[in-house]
């Protein structure tokens, strides 16, 4: 129960009419905002999932990592970039591991320091500003100007990651959005969308999900942001429309049909 990780992921993703496969590293009854919930590892089963599709010769047109519960997952998450990553593929590292200035509960600055290493290897990576200022060591700060946010993007490059998406970036007063640079050209873009006086679960995962299958139907990066921000404000938009909305994540459900006539997918089109 909850609307984030793979439960927004996968339905986000195979309606861009993209086929997924799935690594669960964690069962759990309820996301943890709840209280109580249950909590299955499953960090064996990673190694032995990434051995047969390595001898059934599987071939992926992105790779795309979300939460990792530990430095061990991490590590296991290499092994299949390194099995299945290739020039002509896509690795999208979302980096989870805090938002508000604070890590979530678990995670460490060892952890941190570890997810820096799978970030270098990453075509694109996706933190929000908490996630890298713990990737970067740097202070968190929520002020800085479009300077400051340019450096900090450049950054990343010394970690070797090769384009960098930078989410919950405020130019301007009322609204909020990412902040992107592609490290080869050297070029910066930013999109931007009314900032709304809510905030719910997992759309971090709305956004990242969204860019991902943006990405796989071959969207320009700046063209994937766009069109991610534009769909995570929809889900906002359409949670505030229900009056029975639910408290533990966004209508992204409703607002599949807005994402798929961005990209051009909706009938008819």
């Amino acid at each position: 129960m909850g609307k984030c990780s793979l439960t927004v992921a996968l339905p986000i993703i195979s309606a861009c009419g993209v086929e997924c496969a799935v690594v669960p590293t964690a069962v759990l009854s309820t996301h943890t905002a709840f209280t109580g919930y249950t909590f299955h590892d499953l960090t064996g089963e990673m190694a032995p999932i990434e051995a047969h599709w390595r001898r059934e010769g599987f071939h992926f047109d992105a790779l795309y990592t979300g939460y990792l519960g530990s430095r061990e997952q991490i590590e296991l998450v290499q092994n299949y970039v390194r099995d299945f990553g290739h020039r002509d593929n896509l690795i999208v590292v979302d980096p989870v591991m805090g938002d508000n200035g604070k890590l979530y509960a678990g995670f460490t600055p060892d952890f941190a320091r570890e997810m820096a290493r799978l970030a270098g290897e990453a075509d694109v990576i996706v933190p929000n500003l908490t996630e890298a200022s713990y990737l970067l060591g740097i202070p968190y700060r929520t002020d800085r100007n479009e300077e400051e946010l340019h450096e900090l993007l450049r950054d990343f490059a010394g970690l070797g990651a090769k384009n960098v998406v930078l989410t919950g970036v405020s130019l301007r007063p009322g609204e909020l959005g990412a902040m992107g640079y592609s490290a080869a050209s050297g070029t910066f873009f930013y999109h931007a969308s009314e900032h709304l006086p809510v905030s719910f679960h997992g759309t971090g995962d709305v956004f990242a999900s969204a860019l991902v299958g943006a990405l796989t139907r071959e969207r320009s990066l700046d063209d994937a942001v766009g069109v991610a921000v534009d769909d995570t404000v929809e889900c906002l938009r359409e949670t505030m429309r229900d009056p029975n909305h639910v408290s533990y994540g966004v209508n992204f459900e409703t607002a599949i049909p807005y994402l798929l006539t961005r990209l051009g997918l909706a009938a008819g089109e």
